[in-house]
């Protein structure tokens, strides 16, 4: 079977401003191979419109193209194909975009984020199953973005990359888990391991960064600290539980600094920037942590003092994915969210941004002014 939908596509990256008017995602009318043997087909409700996003469109994180753009949604289960047991027909769902397999050492272990299953495909932009299933006008083959492809009114995944939502939790504040929340709050709680009383600062105030800003809150850490370029995003910060918001800076860190009497015990850093990351290794306290969960260019590179990091017990980890389960951490997270605890649909700062002004949108991430616009790709 064979579909009609229309998808966002990115035939060339580029970093030509105004999007609005280069217009690097073409919102064009493909064709969608229905599901194969263990793969879903989803109706995409929201989709969350990430930086990640954003790094793919100007070059900064190179895939293959031309793709059907789109990482962190959610949607409804249309069809299953053969041997699917998982998920079932009116399913509500979220997308992970790590489709672990659950067998291989690394998800055995408790790291399905490193499944190599899984990195293989998203490297490939395929389906673990091997399949690119959108094609254009001409026949010609669009590849997958991260096993999701969300920015299209239907699309086809494995269903290893679909957890079930609970009637509690809204399809359009869902997506951001699939991606801002689980990536935020897992560098708090799984890489961080914030314990209460612990000073936290978070560098950067993206969806990722305003995640982990409200688990530090939520795991009691105190005083927690809000960094960022951008002065609204501190106060926004402080609405979801940070104590203190500082500009970011050549003088955040000592400011940090002086707010702790020495530092603090992890250090977020939320914003894929060198300064960033900088600024959270010099606001670390001796025997401190600092946890590196956006992403960068790949050119971009840190320098240690070597002799400092031995000195000062300092440690530097990468989270990605928030070191999550997605099957074990997401029920959990849409539970404290239903609970009232975690304030996800804080995140959504601009909703029900039509597939059309997809363009419009990029603009508004790129220039910093909003946390989370959801892309409803159905109307």
């Amino acid at each position: 079977m064979t579909i009609t939908t229309k998808a966002a596509v990115l035939r060339h990256a580029t970093d030509s401003h105004p999007f609005a008017e280069s217009s690097p995602l073409r919102v064009e009318e493909v064709t969608l191979d229905g599901p194969g043997p263990g793969e879903v087909l989803v109706r995409i409700t929201a989709a969350g419109l990430c930086h990640s996003d954003l790094s793919v469109v100007n070059g900064d994180r190179p895939r293959p193209l031309p793709m059907v753009l789109g990482h962190e949604a959610a949607g409804v289960v249309e069809e299953v194909g053969a041997g699917v047991t998982e998920v079932a027909v009116g399913d509500r769902v979220v997308c992970s975009y790590v489709p672990s397999c659950g067998t291989c050492a690394e998800c055995a272990g408790g790291h399905p984020v490193r499944c190599a299953d899984a990195q293989a495909a998203n490297r490939e932009a395929r389906l673990v199953s091997g399949r690119r299933p959108f094609r254009d006008a001409t026949g010609a083959e669009l590849h997958h973005h991260l096993g999701v492809s969300a920015f299209s009114e239907l699309t086809v995944l494995s269903p290893r990359s679909l957890v079930p939502v609970p009637d509690e939790v809204p399809l359009d504040v869902a997506a951001v888990f699939g991606c801002a929340v689980l990536t935020g709050a897992g560098a708090v709680l799984n890489t961080a391991q914030v314990r209460p009383g612990e000073p936290v600062a978070v560098i950067g105030l993206g969806g990722v960064g305003i995640s982990a800003v409200m688990a530090a809150a939520l795991a009691g850490a105190h005083p927690v600290i809000a960094v960022d370029t951008v002065e609204s995003k501190l106060a926004s910060a402080k609405e979801v539980g940070a104590t203190h918001g500082v500009l970011a800076g050549q003088s955040a860190a000592d400011e940090i600094r002086d707010l702790t009497g020495g530092g603090v015990a992890a250090a977020i850093e939320a914003a894929g920037h060198p300064a960033a990351l900088a600024t959270a290794y010099a606001a670390t306290k001796v025997g401190g942590r600092v946890v590196v969960a956006g992403l960068p260019h790949p050119k971009h590179t840190i320098d240690v003092p070597i002799a400092a990091l031995v000195g000062e017990e300092k440690a530097i980890l990468g989270s990605y994915m928030g070191s999550s389960v997605p099957r074990r951490d997401l029920p959990r997270l849409f539970d404290l969210y239903a609970a009232g605890l975690l304030r996800a649909d804080a995140l959504v700062t601009a909703n029900h941004v039509p597939l059309d002004d997809i363009n419009t949108a990029l603009d508004r991430l790129h220039d910093g002014t909003e946390v989370r616009q959801i892309i409803t790709p159905n109307g």
